[in-house]
């Protein structure tokens, strides 16, 4: 990515230039760069901490020999032994309907690089379990694509709310269209806006 280049787009913001001012950016945040494995692990880190996750998908992983197995091998392991790692019935079925997904022959060749974002969450919500914030999560850490706005993700919008003050506002449809008018200013780098906006929330949680 070209740090320079975005930075010209969202420092135009000056609410947003002063998050900007207090975090650096990191070249490489994609967090895994196959679909398959990254749906998987989303569904294993929902509502637990990052420690945990972790711990459970290592578990995940030790019933495969350590690789991420193919949806095949996930498919054909026993209900049981995989919420014997840690997963409960609801995550269980969730990967099992993933697996299931990309086990199909029409699914395992899929070119998502050249699909559209609204393709590739059309394509991924349809998999039960899998929600439009997970597909924008996929979008922004496996595909890398740069203007996602994950208007539903709860610490963006509470993050936004405190740096442009809008606390005072309770329509959620009025929140809602003042935050996408915001973020219509930072296109077509909203993915990295959010990204400072994240860094900013959970610093101030420590």
């Amino acid at each position: 990515m070209n740090l320079d280049e975005i930075h010209s787009v969202l420092l135009k913001d000056k609410q947003l230039s002063t998050v900007i001012s207090s975090f650096s950016m990191k070249d490489n945040y994609i967090m895994e760069p196959d679909i398959f494995q990254a749906l998987i692990y989303s569904i294993i880190s929902q509502q637990i901490s990052v420690k945990v996750a972790s711990v459970i998908y290592k578990r995940f992983l030790d019933l495969y020999g350590l690789d991420m197995p193919k949806p095949e091998s996930i498919l054909n392991t026993p209900f049981e032994t995989l919420r014997s790692v840690g997963l409960s019935r609801q995550k269980t079925n969730y990967i099992l309907n993933i697996s299931a997904f990309f086990n199909e022959a029409e699914h395992q060749n899929i070119n998502w690089e050249s699909l559209s974002d609204e393709e590739v969450i059309q394509k991924l919500t349809q998999i039960k379990g899998v929600g439009v914030w997970t597909a924008q999560m996929i979008l922004m850490f496996t595909l890398n694509r740069p203007d996602v706005f994950p208007i539903g993700d709860l610490a963006i919008v509470n993050g936004m709310k405190k740096i442009y003050d809008l606390e005072q506002i309770e329509d959620k449809k009025e929140l809602k269209t003042k935050l996408l008018e915001i973020s219509n200013k930072w296109s077509p780098y909203r993915t990295y806006a959010c990204l400072y906006i994240w860094k900013m929330v959970g610093n101030q949680k420590k």
